[in-house]
């Protein structure tokens, strides 16, 4: 009986966790590609200047890409 919930428990952490690094991902993938792509749309950013937005653009899609594998993936317990 107790292992029957702690499974259930186990199922709904895994599966809370997953749509989170999924939500989480592709919100960081999206602001990584804003900042990548914004001056081909005509959005002219003061801060943070030209390289940095860059860098911090592919260091948010790296992490983004990430979270979603992550999520995908599925593997919290190992």
């Amino acid at each position: 009986m107790a292992t029957d919930f702690d499974e259930k428990r186990k199922k709904a952490y895994v599966n809370r966790r997953s749509l989170m690094d999924l939500g989480m991902g592709i919100i960081y993938a999206g602001m990584g590609g804003f900042f990548l792509v914004s001056e081909l749309f005509g959005i002219v950013m003061e801060f943070p200047p030209k390289p940095f937005s860059y860098i911090f653009g592919g260091l948010c899609l790296l992490y983004g890409s990430f979270r979603i594998y992550r999520g995908i993936k599925r593997n919290y317990f190992n």
